[in-house]
């Protein structure tokens, strides 16, 4: 596939009691970030797989910390800082980045084991006659955005980590009079609930840590 983009992969250290709070009650603080370094590690590899150009990790708090260089990452990354400000803020001036240096954008994060190459590539394909393109997640938000202009109102005054997200998102792209492609739903892992749709090797990791609060903590919520 001939279509280049930088992908920019936002990641927050896999510190224990700091990363994945919401898991802490099934996983314990060591299990949750556990799983948050294995999908990480995870989700870059998948980036590079794609072969669709530049691979950008950016990280908070700093790439200074040590544990940054425990994890199993590939050579082949640049790195950035996310900064300060609100996840919209830190989202807004990487992707402004890199769209002023005339390469369209894909926007993950390292929540979500499904997205993979396949993935990426399709999404990569569709900035080729769009706008933007968007992958959803099944809690009302997206877990990767492609952009090949910026529009700042994608950024501003979003209720992030709410399940309206994705919805304000579809509204500022039509008012913006863009055209953009969408791809089926995938799973973001963020909450006890959403353990059941992990892939076993991964949720035997993080479980190596936890096994006597993992269990009935993994089945949906009635």
């Amino acid at each position: 596939m001939s279509e280049t983009c930088r992908t920019i992969l936002f990641a927050k250290a896999p510190v224990p009691g700091q990363v994945k709070t919401r898991l802490i009650p099934a996983l314990g603080p060591r299990g949750a970030a556990t799983l948050a370094a294995a999908m990480l590690e995870r989700a870059a590899a998948m980036a590079i797989e794609a072969a669709l150009g530049p691979v950008e990790l950016c990280v908070a708090p700093s790439r200074q910390l040590p544990l940054w260089q425990e994890l199993n990452l590939p050579p082949n990354l640049a790195w950035s800082e996310q900064g300060e400000g609100d996840l919209g803020a830190r989202m807004a001036r990487a992707a402004r980045r890199a769209l002023e240096r005339g390469e369209p954008v894909l926007l993950i994060g390292m929540d979500c084991p499904a997205l993979g190459s396949s993935e990426l590539r399709t999404a990569a394909h569709h900035l080729r006659d769009h706008d933007a393109t968007l992958l959803p997640s099944h809690d009302g938000g997206y877990v990767l955005l492609g952009l090949r202009r910026f529009e700042i109102s994608l950024f501003e005054a979003m209720p992030w980590s709410t399940p309206v997200v994705l919805e304000q998102t579809r509204r500022r792209l039509a008012a913006a009079g863009w055209v953009w492609q969408e791809q089926p739903q995938l799973v973001d892992i963020d909450t006890p609930a959403d353990l059941s749709r992990l892939d076993p090797q991964l949720l035997d990791l993080a479980q190596h840590w936890a096994p006597d609060l993992i269990g009935c903590q993994t089945s949906p919520p009635e």
